[in-house]
């Protein structure tokens, strides 16, 4: 019973025979190659955004780092969420990317950043004064570090203020799939008709080997290159980038990418309906994704550990020795391939 990451899980069936097809005769390196103008072509379509630059990498540290580095200068800040994946999980890559630029962080529920919070660190950053990092970008995470899922005019009023200040909006999209299919929007409305300017599209999560895209919805010619010149002089300019393009471009054909998406949050949901009813689990974050943070009695851990269950103690680790009624919080992630019956076992073990 894995539940520690969607990275965890199996890639798609079809992922794996456009890989294999891809491996067929040969192709032009580093881009240059058919599968990854198709990918691109397609990304674009899937977005109504035939003028976007689109750039493929294999991670989202990669994509979050390079996208970053072209939108804040290095005396510039960048303002995020506290729980932000760019803050808390990337090693200081965006800093390093960037060549300097602070993260400035701002409290909200669930990991979404308050608006009035935004506001406020923007009111008093000091711009202008030579003392004081510049305000340089906004980023949100799509959907967030805790599972919640922004809607489109949410993502437009954080778009609105920064707007206001003269910065671009970054979203980290890493499960940006699983948000649409929650909500049965368009890319484009969660995206760049909401006010995104850069997306970090993720489907390493979603079912992809290693394939990320970092889109550029108002095709800058010249930010388009910048990024070329910062993903080949951070080295991640893949010679065979076709291996990753064909994970995309299959992704992102005939809706796959909304049905895996589909798939993962329907186990989350399973899984979350099933702790409600069992009366011992406190879910402190809405389920609107493929991510549950409950809050379980100690002795139900011991139970789902002893079955063979995996997943992480949350935010910290914590021991299975002490008093059983003690509640303890933890992550629990399901990918699109979680079977219904590991999620049945879960539950039957926090049962008893």
């Amino acid at each position: 019973m894995w539940f520690t990451s969607d990275n965890a899980g199996p890639a798609a069936p079809e992922i794996m025979a456009a890989v294999a097809a891809a491996n067929e005769g040969h192709a032009l390196p580093y881009g240059a190659d058919e599968i990854t103008a198709r990918a691109a072509t397609r990304l674009r379509e899937a977005f109504e955004a035939p003028e976007a630059a689109v750039h493929f990498v294999a991670t989202g540290t990669a994509a979050n780092s390079l996208a970053l580095a072209c939108l804040a200068a290095p005396w510039s800040a960048v303002y995020c969420h506290e729980a932000a994946h760019i803050e808390v999980d990337e090693c200081g890559g965006p800093e390093f990317y960037t060549g300097g630029a602070k993260l400035t962080t701002a409290p909200g529920a669930h990991a979404k950043m308050d608006p009035a919070a935004l506001e406020a660190r923007l009111a008093g950053a000091g711009a202008g004064t030579v003392h004081h990092v510049q305000p340089g970008a906004v980023s949100i995470t799509q959907a967030t570090e805790y599972g919640a899922v922004h809607r489109p005019e949410e993502v437009a009023e954080i778009a609105r203020i920064a707007k206001a200040h003269g910065l671009p909006l970054h979203m980290d999209g890493t499960r940006f799939a699983n948000a649409v299919a929650r909500l049965g929007c368009t890319p484009a409305e969660l995206s760049w008709k909401a006010g995104v300017d850069a997306l970090c599209l993720g489907a390493t999560k979603c079912g992809a080997l290693a394939a990320e895209a970092v889109v550029f919805f108002d095709g800058d010619k010249a930010r388009a290159w910048e990024f070329e010149l910062r993903r080949k002089r951070g080295g991640h300019l893949f010679s065979k980038m076709r291996f990753v393009a064909a994970q995309m471009e299959a992704w992102l054909t005939d809706g796959l990418w909304l049905r895996l998406a589909g798939e993962a949050n329907a186990r989350a949901d399973r899984l979350a309906e099933g702790l409600r009813a069992s009366n011992l689990a406190e879910l402190p974050h809405p389920v609107e994704a493929n991510m549950l943070f409950p809050r379980l009695p100690r002795a139900a851990h011991r139970r789902l550990h002893e079955a063979g269950a995996r997943y992480h103690f949350w935010p910290q680790p914590a021991s299975l020795e002490g008093a059983d009624e003690e509640m303890i919080g933890c992550r629990m992630v399901c990918h699109w391939g979680t079977p219904e019956a590991d999620v049945d076992a879960a539950l039957a073990a926090i049962r008893g």
